[in-house]
C-alpha cells in the first residue's frame, strides 16, 4: 500500500502525455507530471518518489524532496496568511498549510515555527504546532542508556534546550551537556542520557555515556597528534574550559581527562601548567 505523505520505491508502469504513470497496486495508476520528474527516466524504471494528494484530490508523486515528511518534525518559515490558517515553505510547489485549529498561537509570515507533519482525517497534508498532542510519551519504547538518536533543537530553556528525539518525544538537553554553538531547527546526533521515571520525560547528551578502552586510545593518539602539530607542547589541558576542549576534539571534558590520564600513566606526555607536552624518550 502506498504511503501517502512518505517517500516509496515505485516503479514506471507507462508514459502519457501527461506524464509518467506509477504503479500503485491497489491504489492504481500514481501519475507523476512532467514538471515533477527527473531530468531522465523511462517505463520499467523504479524511483524513490514523494507521494501527495493534488488539488483534485489525486495521488501524485514527485521527486522533489520536502523538508521533511509525514510523521517528522521541522523548522519552517510561514510565507503566507489565509482565513483557513498558515502556509509555510517545506521545499515543495505547494506551500504546507497549519490549519488556524493546529497552531498555539497565531503565526506571522516571515517567521520561524516547529511543526509536525501529518495527514488529517481525508488524507491531506498539513502541519500542526501543537506539538504537545503529538509527540509520544515513552513509556511503552525501549530506549537504552547510550543509544544514538537524531535530535532536532526545539527552543531554549532555562535549563539548556528542549529537544525533539527522533521526531516523536520530547527531550531536554541540559547547558552542563553542550559545548557548542546551537540554534533552533538545528538538528544533531545525540545520545540517550536517562528516562526520568518521574515523567517519562527523556535526558539527552551530546556525548555517548562513557568511553570504552578503544575510544579511550583512539582520542589518545588524536590529542598526541595535536601536540606533534603543535611542535611538541598543546596549550590546552585537562584545566582547560569545556567550550576550548571540545572545539579542538569534539568530545566532553570528562573524556578528554580520561584520554590525558591514560596517556600521562604511559608516559607519553607530561602535563604542565599551561598544557601537554609530549615526552621525550628517556625522561621520567
Amino acid at each position: 500500500m502506498v504511503q501517502i505523505g512518505k517517500y516509496n520505491r515505485l516503479r514506471i508502469s507507462k508514459e502519457r502525455s501527461v506524464g509518467y504513470f506509477f504503479d500503485g497496486g491497489d491504489d492504481g495508476d500514481i501519475l507523476m507530471p512532467k514538471r515533477h520528474q527527473p531530468d531522465s527516466c523511462e517505463v520499467g524504471d523504479e524511483l524513490d518518489v514523494f507521494v501527495f494528494h493534488d488539488a483534485e484530490n489525486r495521488l501524485t508523486a514527485t521527486v522533489h524532496k520536502p523538508v521533511a515528511q509525514v510523521d517528522e518534525c521541522a523548522w519552517l518559515q510561514v510565507v503566507s496568511e489565509h482565513r483557513v490558517g498558515a502556509f509555510l515553505d517545506w521545499g515543495m510547489t505547494k506551500d504546507l498549510l497549519v490549519p488556524t485549529r493546529e497552531q498555539v498561537e497565531e503565526m506571522q509570515v516571515g517567521k520561524y515555527y516547529l511543526v509536525k507533519i501529518l495527514l488529517d482525517p481525508y488524507d491531506k497534508i498539513i502541519g500542526t504546532a501543537r506539538l504537545d498532542e503529538y509527540l509520544n510519551s515513552t513509556n511503552e519504547n525501549h530506549y537504552k542508556t547510550g543509544q544514538e538518536v537524531s535530535l532536532l533543537i526545539a527552543n531554549k530553556t532555562d535549563k539548556g534546550w528542549k529537544v525533539v528525539v527522533d521526531h516523536s518525544y520530547w527531550g531536554q538537553l541540559y547547558d552542563t551537556e553542550v559545548f557548542q554553538q546551537l540554534k533552533p531547527g538545528q538538528t544533531i546526533k545525540g545520545y540517550i542520557r536517562k528516562i526520568r521515571e518521574e515523567d517519562d520525560k527523556i535526558d539527552v547528551s551530546l556525548q555517548r555515556g562513557g568511553y570504552d578502552n578503544r575510544q579511550v586510545s583512539d582520542l589518545g593518539q588524536q590529542i598526541l597528534a595535536a601536540i606533534k602539530a603543535e611542535g611538541g607542547f598543546l596549550s590546552i589541558s585537562d584545566k582547560s574550559p569545556p567550550e576550548e576542549i571540545y572545539a579542538a576534539f569534539k568530545v566532553s571534558k570528562k573524556a578528554f581527562k580520561t584520554a590525558v590520564g591514560k596517556l600521562y600513566k604511559e608516559r607519553q606526555i607530561v602535563i604542565e601548567p599551561g598544557g601537554l607536552r609530549q615526552n621525550r624518550p628517556g625522561k621520567a
